[in-house]
């Protein structure tokens, strides 16, 4: 199937996209026209589909017609003869025959149109797609990863209703005009009246339509916004936990959600309104018909009475409910084009000249007075000029926001000029500041795409420090990995990004600070093995804040507020009298690294690959530094991601009682059933009236022309069966508008009610939740599914409740009026229940796979958006796409089995109801003598109706059922783990921790309840203002540490705050009392006012003096709205290094007497850190400070120092003390750093004064004494 799919769809992408880019080429000054191109490429498959409509409302309209035949030969059968007989069975027949084709043309026009609208959806995604992939930051700037999932999610459904109804725009008005000339012949003038009728309902409908469309807007706007947030929310879980800052997140989400379901209730009163409408349209058509008529001094017969009704049967569907739908979802889908087309024409990245092979003699980075700027507001780069060559290292440093990245992005294409050029010839390989890996293998993430060669690929693996880590998973490199790597340690995420761009084999490579993520041996591994070595032949930039490798520097280039304030080599610096050591407060290193490209120097690139390059070397040598990857990682250890469940079986009574349940109470939920069955008593009770009074006038022999002599009309009093007819309608009328309104209101508040559910249970969710479910798969049940609970479940619900009363209520009077209809109406019931069950048990599967198979396309949009430039950078758009495309593909296959089956299903279905009418049509015939004109025209006319609505009955409540997999995912969703309670009994003091003493009792820790266990046996105590550093390889358990004191996992053991228990306590209660600087900084869409203070604690004065303390009060100030100013997605208008500040701004407000520093100052340069580091020291100086470090000199000055290694506690002792000890890990962990660098640590050490370290015994009995005495 996947093949056929291609084969079919691959060539509509072309199409679509090839109109779409003529409109863009043809715009110049003028908006160009999404809704042009479509109908450009569509309009003659489309068209032809319209001959299928033509047949299908013409029989409709002749139906009637043979219909009165038949009625009028039971008018006169005292008194015809043979022929009228013959007559008769001819007009049966011919009825019979518009039955069985009716049957078939409608399912043939359906299947077709759908698979029209399928076929648009599909380009239009891919199009969504291919131009996400090409946007600008301006133009990213402008919209948000929830936006573009909603235009995924909503909008493109919106070509899928459309299509089905939008030629019913030409037909209606057509089958009106045509239905309106047979009314004339058949009851005169009168016919007028209910005619105007309809007219004012269809005036009506559009004035609707025109309401619902503006309501659209306004709702789709909510929807992104709500959808934008959710988005940030679920990427930045962990930090909102760390900060308990659930309960002002689930505020901000239910006022966003509050103003989007305002919009929803409003739309869904109209649509209850136009389907009370559609409901009674006929009831008051026939009412205003015959009531003129009869005022008209006409008498009334069973013949005018059944083809009236048939005939405003006919045109009712087609006008009341196809036209206004046509009309609604044409203003749903031009509000959907404009908003896909405002986003296509978005601003696109300027494309760089065409990269070029490997030809050593044409590659060069060369950049001439560069000045590039983000925003008009302030220039980012000044005047930039460098040059540099293969085989040549220029390393970039400078503060935080003096613009490195920003370079790196100019040289991608990512910022534009705005002044001066900059030449980039050869094919880049990017490694990016936030390390990004996407969904898939290890293997997967570091090809990229490339073919898989074994000895190369393990050579990279080596030069990246990974060999190790691929040996000790359980499936090796083909080890799956979750959405954003959740599963990976941030070292681990930055070694496999610079994996990927080492496979490449490219000719620049852009490194954007990869050396921070990892400790010092690893980082040394690194540099030497995969920077000096690997990519020794290549054109390097290294942006990097690890100034100890600049010695290894072809150009260092030295950037400060966007401008360059150095540029030369490290020699050039030395003699010019700049000594690096005291420029940026490092001590310089004596360990001379090899220098890239440098042909003649004994160390020679130390360089295992001094003679050739990497790719060319002999397998059988090893690299030196191979014994640097790492044990077996302790961090959050790879694991398979799960697959989304998807329940099995029909939906259980239990779903459906929670469901209305969550919209009302019982009570509430009984008037809207007793409202219902008098709305549908009315309706019948009306078409009994009209029979009955027929009757009477049969009875009285009262003829088609009417009696001259004597008016029998009045005999029978006008005034009781005008004034009876009329009260039934109107109470038909009344009825049917609550009923309406009331389902809406309860379900659209059901839905309500659950989104509220689901986002509160999301909040307590565990953070293994989100490390094992992508953000596409936990926003789909945010987006589609309850965009069904919103919308469709509700109208979908209504429909079947309308429909199942109204073929009770058939039978019913058929039965009553011919018994002997229960003979062929039994069996068919029967097989109806036989085929419902059939087709349920493979359409709810179906259906279910739709929704699962949903999800990837919304986690790759996601992954890709968060990873947009590596893909740009690596030229990987097309292969993205194509991925993309695959993902659309699985879902439209189960999507096409879903309709294929529907339509096999109503197909069968209408075919049987067809006999149904043939054996009721001959039927009748056949007991003339027993029969009135009116029992015929009752039961011809239930029975024709009962054609199609009982299949739509049958499909509709599969159609419900379908749906209502929807409210089982929601309901999924609401009965999640949940973590420990946000408040508990055991309430601490306002003021505590007052002393901030921690202790660990033996801990044991893991991610999930069968996960591995990621810390040992730890036993530790911390005691009161002490500076504990943290350290260890990577993966070793330091964050791990972190997240056990959180509580982001329950933990084995006891850990103490004070005199509490941390076990004991409420999350809330804890995690407020404890600040966090986290490794990977979040800030999120709102004001920056917000971002630092959600609980409007804090004054102005407070927030500037924070924002002064981390040196971002310029910053802020020179923004245009100060603290007002909005953030963009994420904080991305923001550095990484700026981001971490803001978190620090954070921790500084809240005045916690424990702070915890999760490699914190990794992204910012030495002078910031030291900053830092000074600010630290001063406003936390009676706090306990827990600081885990890749850099040793940040944490030297610690009070004591953690050595952490596979999970275990393996020293902890003052930094000079493990200093002497030559053997111990902290001692071979600042050796690596070089031998100046070291012995600089060991001069800070020395002045540390510290009382002795307790031994774990002593830990353990303070931490048992401590107990004793605080439970007495």
């Amino acid at each position: 199937m996947s093949y056929c799919l291609n084969r079919w769809l691959n060539p509509l992408f072309a199409t679509v996209a090839t109109c779409w880019t003529f409109s863009l080429a043809k715009k110049e000054a003028r908006t160009p026209h999404l809704t042009k191109a479509i109908i450009l490429c569509y309009w003659k498959s489309y068209l032809a589909l319209g001959f299928f409509t033509l047949i299908e409302e013409t029989l409709k309209v002749i139906q009637p017609i043979f219909l009165g035949m038949i009625i009028r030969y039971f008018e006169n059968v005292g008194s015809v003869d043979e022929n009228a007989l013959n007559y008769a069975y001819a007009s049966a027949a011919a009825l019979s025959v518009c039955t069985l084709i009716l049957a078939v043309t409608h399912h043939l026009y359906f299947y077709h149109v759908q698979c029209a609208g399928m076929r648009l959806r599909i380009a239009m995604c891919h199009m969504i797609y291919r131009k996400a992939l090409r946007l600008s930051n301006t133009a990213m700037g402008k919209t948000t990863t929830g936006q573009i999932v909603n235009l995924l999610s909503n909008d493109v459904n919106k070509f899928d209703q459309v299509t089905i109804f939008l030629h019913f725009l030409w037909a209606g008005p057509l089958q009106a005009i045509a239905v309106m000339a047979l009314l004339w012949h058949e009851i005169g003038p009168s016919c007028l009246a209910g005619m105007a009728v309809l007219i004012i309902l269809l005036l009506l409908q559009t004035c609707l339509g025109r309401l619902f469309s503006a309501l659209r807007s306004k709702t789709a706007a909510f929807t992104d916004v709500r959808i934008r947030t959710m988005n940030e929310v679920i990427a930045g879980m962990r930090i909102i936990k760390m900060y308990a800052w659930e309960k002002p997140f689930a505020n901000l989400v239910d006022s966003m959600r509050r103003k989007e379901i305002s919009m929803v209730l409003k739309s869904s009163y109209l649509r209850g309104f136009n389907l009370a409408s559609f409901f009674v349209a006929s009831k008051i058509t026939v009412f205003m018909t015959f009531m003129t008529y009869v005022l008209l001094g006409n008498v009334i017969s069973a013949s005018r009475v059944f083809v009236a009704i048939s005939l405003y049967g006919a045109v009712r569907l087609t006008v009341t409910l196809f036209f206004p739908a046509a009309v609604e979802k044409v203003s749903e889908a031009l509000v959907s084009v404009r908003r896909i087309k405002n986003f296509l024409i978005l601003d696109e990245i300027s494309q760089l000249g065409p990269q070029l092979k490997n030809n050593s003699e044409n590659l060069l980075l060369h950049a001439q007075d560069l000045t590039c700027s983000w925003s008009k507001v302030s220039t980012t780069l000044q005047n930039i000029s460098f040059t540099v060559r293969p085989g040549e290292l220029l390393i970039v440093i400078g503060p935080v926001g003096a613009g490195k990245s920003s370079l790196l992005s100019a040289i991608l294409g990512e910022l534009s000029p705005n002044k001066g050029f900059i030449d980039v010839r050869g094919r880049i390989a990017y490694v990016s500041q936030q390390p990004w890996v996407f969904s898939g293998t290890v293997r997967n993430n570091i090809l990229f795409g490339k073919e898989y060669h074994k000895e190369k690929y393990e050579k990279v693996l080596r030069a990246c420090a990974l060999k190790k880590d691929m040996e000790l998973l359980k499936d090796g490199d083909l080890t799956m990995i979750g959405d954003r790597g959740a599963t990976l340690s941030g070292g681990q995420k930055a070694r496999v990004n610079l994996a990927r761009a080492v496979y490449q084999d490219a000719d620049i490579y852009l490194l954007d600070d990869p050396l921070s993520a990892v400790d010092a041996e690893v980082s040394r591994h690194l540099f030497e093995k995969c920077i000096c070595q690997a990519l020794h032949k290549k054109l390097c930039i290294l942006v990097t804040h690890q100034l100890q490798y600049l010695q290894a520097a072809n150009q260092i280039l030295i950037l400060k507020e966007g401008k360059e304030v150095g540029k030369g080599t490290y020699s050039d610096f030395l003699r010019s009298g700049i000594d690096f050591a005291s420029l940026l407060n490092k001590p310089e290193d004596d360990d001379q690294l090899p220098v890239p490209g440098t042909p003649s120097h004994q160390l020679s690139r130390i360089r295992t690959f001094s003679q050739s390059s990497m790719w060319s070397m002999e397998s059988s040598v090893q690299s030196q530094k191979d014994g640097a990857a790492e044990p077996p990682p302790m961090e959050p250890v790879l694991t398979a991601l799960p697959e989304e469940t998807r329940s099995e079986g029909k939906i259980g009574f239990s779903i459906y009682k929670k469901y209305f349940a969550a919209g009302a109470n019982y009570f509430i939920i009984f008037i809207l059933f007793f409202l219902s069955v008098l709305a549908q008593v009315a309706y019948v009770l009306q078409d009994w009236w009209l029979s009955y009074w027929a009757d009477e006038q049969m009875k009285l022999n009262v003829t088609a022309e009417g009696n001259t002599e004597k008016n029998v009309t009045e005999a029978l009093d006008l005034d009781w069966y005008l004034g009876m007819y009329a009260g039934l309608t109107v109470a038909a009328i009344l009825f049917s508008l609550l009923r309406s309104l009331l389902i809406f209101h309860v379900l659209v508040n059901a839905s309500q009610n659950l989104h509220n559910n689901m986002f509160q249970s999301i909040l307590k969710a565990p953070v293994v939740f989100f490390d094992t479910n992508p953000i596409g798969r936990i926003l789909n049940r945010f987006t589609k599914d309850i965009g069904h609970l919103d919308d469709l479940l509700p109208l979908t619900f209504l429909d079947l409740m309308q429909t199942l009363l109204q073929i009770c209520s058939v039978v019913t009077v058929a039965i009553s009026v011919i018994p002997w209809i229960l003979i062929p109406l039994v069996p068919l019931l029967i097989l109806f229940i036989f085929l419902r069950r059939y087709f349920l048990a493979t359409s709810r599967d179906i259906k279910r796979l739709e929704s699962t198979t949903r999800s990837p396309v919304f986690s790759h949009l996601s992954s890709s958006l968060q990873g947009l430039w590596t893909i740009r950078a690596f030229k990987a758009e097309q292969r993205f796409q194509e991925l993309f495309d695959a993902h659309q593909d699985l879902h439209t296959e189960a999507w096409f089995l879903f309709l294929t089956t529907s339509r096999w299903f109503a197909v069968r279905l209408d075919a049987i109801c067809a006999i149904f009418v043939v054996a009721v049509a001959f039927g009748t015939l056949l007991l003339a003598r027993t029969l009135v004109s009116g029992q015929v025209g009752l039961a011809l006319s239930y029975a024709i109706n009962i054609m199609g609505m009982f299949q739509w009955g049958v499909r509709q409540s599969a159609e419900v059922e379908n749906l209502m997999i929807s409210v089982e995912r929601v309901l999924e969703y609401t009965n999640l783990e949940k973590e420990a309670p946000w408040e508990s009994n055991k309430r601490p003091p306002l003021d505590w921790p007052s002393e901030g003493v921690i202790g660990f009792e033996n801990v044991n820790f893991a991610y999930s309840k069968d996960g591995p266990l990621v810390l040992r046996h730890l036993t530790a105590l911390i005691k009161s203002k002490e500076k504990v550093g943290i350290v260890g390889r990577t993966g070793a358990g330091k964050s791990s540490l972190i997240a056990a004191l959180f509580r982001l996992a329950e933990p084995q053991g006891r850990i103490w705050i004070d005199k509490y228990l941390t076990s004991e306590l409420g999350l809330h209660d804890l995690r407020k009392k404890i600040s966090i600087i986290p490794q990977e900084p979040v800030l999120f869409t709102g004001t920056m006012r917000k971002n630092l203070d959600p609980f409007n604690e804090y004054n102005d004065e407070e927030l500037w003096n924070s924002l002064e303390e981390v040196q971002l009060k310029e910053a802020i100030e020179e923004l245009p709205d100060k603290l007002e100013t909005q953030l963009a997605e994420s904080g991305s208008n923001f550095s990484v290094g700026q981001r971490q500040l803001v978190c620090l701004a954070r921790a500084i407000l809240k005045k916690n007497r424990i702070l915890i520093i999760d490699e914190a100052t990794a992204n910012v340069d030495p002078r910031t850190d030291e900053l830092i580091q000074k600010t630290i020291r001063e406003k936390f100086l009676q706090c306990t400070v827990l600081t885990i470090a890749h850099r040793l000199n940040t944490i030297i000055d610690s009070d004591r120092i953690m050595v952490l290694d596979s999970g275990r506690l393996k020293e902890y002792a003052e930094p000079y003390i493990l200093l002497q000890e030559k053997e111990s890990l902290f001692y071979k962990m600042v050796q690596q750093l070089g031998k100046a660098e070291a012995a600089s640590i060991m001069e800070t050490a020395k002045q540390v004064k510290c009382p002795p370290s307790p031994s774990p015994t002593e830990c353990c009995n303070y931490i048992c004494l401590n107990y004793l005495l605080f439970t007495s």
